[in-house]
């Protein structure tokens, strides 16, 4: 059964957005902190956005004021509208759930996450 699927995922311009999506079981959207993180290809994984059960965000300092996370309560899906893209936003895109509150202290602790979904592609050329 999957309980964290993204969606969204594509190639766009330099300066171009896009909405990922990750669309959740029940049990997963009503853990205490989801987030999004990223990672490329033979680098570590980070953090880009958390936000906690009552809809409090946090940002990673790369992604502040271009990136917006966001939950539909209603659908059980979380968002990330991702506007002003650059190159360097090019990684594979993961949807995660924690049951720690402290997982949404900061915007990397993904070590406090306990459920990933497969990842979705983000290409963005110049």
């Amino acid at each position: 059964q999957v309980q964290l699927a993204e969606s969204g995922g594509g190639s766009v311009q330099a300066g171009g957005s896009l909405r990922l999506s990750c669309a959740a079981s029940e049990y997963m959207y009503n853990a205490n902190c989801m987030g999004w993180f990223r990672q490329v290809p033979g680098k570590p994984r980070g953090g880009v956005a958390v936000i906690d059960r009552i809809g409090a965000t946090k940002y990673s300092s790369f992604v502040k004021g271009r990136f917006t996370i966001s939950k539909d309560s209603a659908e059980n899906t979380l968002y990330l509208q991702m506007d002003s893209l650059k190159p360097e936003d090019t990684a594979v895109y993961y949807c995660a759930a924690g049951k720690e509150r402290r997982a949404c202290y900061g915007a990397n602790y993904d070590y406090l996450f306990s459920k990933w979904g497969q990842g979705t592609e983000v290409t963005v050329s110049s």
